[in-house]
């Protein structure tokens, strides 16, 4: 038996820092068209995705992925990553955010409410009902899971 050649961890992170952003490109013009087939194999894994966040370990498993991160690795990549993609970030997603929000403000504007009644009335709680029921109904059938009612 022989051994496997191993470069020390530093080499190779620096190789992949130093070569990957020349890659820019090739991400720019084979991401988009992968689309077609992203789509199609995560529906074909929603069974996979099912079985996998049901295994009996599943909260140690998230919860030790989150230890292993750890909050110094969240602040340290909000702050060298995250500030500067921020603003472009938000810009890009305006039409999706549109998009999104858009049925949602729509059914608002097509839900009646009760009339408010004095501080602390229990009544006031219908309030909320009439607001999340229709609300959840919509996010649903969006994703869906049942017809819009």
């Amino acid at each position: 038996m022989r051994k496997i050649t191993v470069k020390p961890s530093a080499d190779v992170a620096a190789k992949w820092g130093n070569v990957t952003p020349g890659r820019q490109s090739y991400y720019e013009s084979a991401t988009p068209a992968a689309g077609a087939k992203w789509e199609a194999a995560t529906i074909a894994a929603a069974g996979t995705f099912k079985t996998a966040v049901s295994a009996g370990n599943i909260q140690q498993l998230f919860s030790g992925g989150v230890k292993k991160a750890g909050a110094a690795k969240f602040s340290r990549k909000v702050t060298a990553v995250g500030v500067g993609r921020f603003g472009p970030g938000v810009q890009a997603a305006i039409t999706d955010f549109q998009t999104g929000v858009d049925p949602f403000l729509a059914t608002l504007a097509a839900t009646s409410i009760p009339d408010k009644a004095p501080r602390g009335t229990a009544s006031n709680y219908q309030i909320n009902a009439a607001i999340g029921d229709p609300l959840h109904k919509k996010r649903l059938a969006l994703l869906g899971a049942v017809a819009a009612g």
